[in-house]
């Protein structure tokens, strides 16, 4: 289940345009204001943002690039009722990957989600540089080339850690996509980072004590 973080401050299209992505299966978090929007974006993994530009304290476009100076690099799609050149090359400066125009078609958002999601998830292997590599794209294993088998959370746990690279997840985002709402094992979980570890290398995924963990390739 993809996560959305929506900001968007008419309460009303806000319902709309949450309600339609619930209905298509994404979780959806949502916000009205951009200052929140950069907490809620720091303390959470998101895998596509709708950022609106109008919003109280810090606009769309400063909460981008605010986000993207941290280096989060999240997807992120700018909803907004500003038509000019200008706004969108600031737009695309302020390190947007869409943007949609106001009034829109819930269908053409939908679309364009699904587009970046997409792309995204497209194939990527991530080379650990000792034989080992992993194909993003479809979730294997490969030692010199030759497909290994993996244990179905401990593969779904390094797609989520090589998918936000440098950037902290925390256990409720770890527990949440390996287990769901069954109950999970911190204990389970210990024992899939020590073979990860093993594969990745040790010292490249880093915990931090009673919050989660971090891979780190530098």
């Amino acid at each position: 289940m993809a996560k959305i973080m929506l900001l968007e401050d008419d309460i009303a299209l806000q319902e709309i345009i949450s309600e339609s992505l619930v209905e298509e299966g994404y979780e959806v978090t949502c916000c009205s204001d951009g200052l929140e929007a950069t907490s809620m974006i720091y303390e959470n993994h998101f895998d596509v943002l709708l950022l609106d530009v109008m919003v109280p304290n810090m606009s769309g476009f400063e909460a981008l690039k605010y986000i993207r100076d941290s280096g989060d690099m999240t997807p992120a799609i700018f909803i907004t009722s500003l038509q000019s050149i200008e706004d969108l090359e600031v737009g695309f400066n302020s390190g947007c990957d869409d943007y949609i125009k106001k009034p829109f078609e819930i269908k053409e958002l939908l679309l364009r989600i699904q587009c970046i999601l997409k792309r995204t998830n497209s194939s990527c292997v991530v080379d650990f540089h000792n034989g080992y590599s992993f194909d993003m794209s479809d979730g294997i294993l490969y030692l010199n080339g030759n497909a290994q088998k993996m244990p179905l959370k401990e593969r779904e746990l390094l797609k989520l850690l090589l998918q936000h690279k440098q950037h902290f997840v925390s256990l409720n985002d770890i527990y949440e996509t390996l287990w769901g709402d069954d109950e999970p094992s911190e204990l389970s979980l210990r024992v899939y980072i020590k073979n990860l570890r093993q594969i990745v290398g040790k010292e490249r995924i880093v915990t931090y004590r009673g919050e989660g963990y971090c891979y780190s390739n530098e």
